[in-house]
């Protein structure tokens, strides 16, 4: 699989032409190489999954291998590539809690991201024997794929769980008249990978819709990936005084911690979201103990997305 050209970063003067010179950007980055610090991950520190790593080229790293081993960190390349039937079991294993712990086709579900060769991307470290994967993000159609069983489970799990009156008819509706306008965002990665790969990532996703959408080979394949709309499925901590029993919205952010930070934004930018409560065991610390871990339904419209680049860009980029 070739790398990709140095990524450049073209002067723009309007917000249309920065949004996309920008997905270009982080397009072209895919199958580089980026090096990076690793945080380690540590169970008893849920506040390192929201540290802010930042990029560094290795000229210009300073620091020495045992100064970073002793403060338990070290350089890694990670290298972004298309899925491939290889990642497997790193994906499958990425998903495993991904409808908590329902008893579902995760094997099939997984076949369907690494069968979409146009749209996605894994993350690995380079050189990693072992193909260990660090993250996986899609984006997959749901009107195309609702006959495989993997998709109406996951139609069926979330119409079950969804107490919320108000948000009920249209979820319903995302999975029925809507669904060929559907893509259902998946992004998935292990806790300690850098925040600042996140833009990048998003917008190498985003960018390989918009290429797919015009370079597929049928007019069938182009519109599956013409989205009007994505829709969600993610976890957050909320508190556990929250009425969620009875339909709340889940828009009230005294309540939330958010476990991947750019929820916080999908969610701000959703047309309708819900919450429902998990049953997967989690890992809790003194810091969240008056938290409870739920799910996150969240309904984004396409047309969001340039907003949402651009502050995951600004948070994580320009900080």
């Amino acid at each position: 699989m070739q790398r990709r050209s140095t990524m450049v970063r073209p002067v723009t003067f309007s917000s249309c032409i920065r949004f996309v010179s920008n997905l270009a950007t982080a397009y072209m980055t895919k199958h580089q190489k980026l090096d990076v610090k690793l945080q380690r991950y540590s169970p008893d520190a849920p506040g390192d999954s929201f540290a802010k790593l930042s990029l560094e080229e290795k000229s210009e790293l300073s620091e020495s291998s045992e100064e970073e081993e002793s403060k338990g960190a070290s350089r890694a390349d990670f290298v972004f590539f298309d899925p491939k039937s290889d990642d497997f079991h790193g994906v499958k294993m990425l998903l495993q809690n991904y409808l908590d712990n329902k008893q579902w086709d995760l094997s099939g579900f997984v076949d369907l991201i690494l069968g979409q060769s146009t749209v996605g991307t894994v993350v690995k470290k380079e050189d990693d024997e072992d193909d260990g994967l660090f993250s996986v993000v899609t984006a997959l159609n749901l009107g195309r794929y609702k006959d495989h069983k993997c998709i109406m489970e996951i139609r069926e799990f979330l119409i079950e769980v969804c107490q919320d009156r108000n948000v009920i008819d249209d979820l319903r509706l995302l999975w029925t008249e809507q669904a060929h306008d559907v893509g259902l965002l998946v992004s998935q990665r292990v806790t300690n990978l850098p925040l600042q790969l996140l833009p990048l990532l998003y917008s190498a996703l985003f960018y390989e819709v918009l290429l797919a959408a015009e370079d597929e080979p049928t007019e069938e394949l182009r519109k599956a990936l013409c989205f009007k709309s994505y829709l969600i499925v993610s976890k957050i901590y909320k508190h556990k005084n929250a009425d969620y029993e009875k339909g709340e919205s889940c828009q009230n952010e005294e309540f939330i911690i958010y476990i991947k930070p750019e929820d916080e934004i999908f969610h701000k930018l959703c047309l309708w979201s819900f919450c429902f409560p998990l049953h997967s065991e989690d890992v809790t610390t003194h810091e969240v103990s008056d938290y409870r871990l739920m799910g996150l339904v969240m309904a984004v419209e396409a047309h969001k997305i340039s907003s949402f680049l651009e502050e995951l860009h600004s948070l994580f980029v320009e900080s």
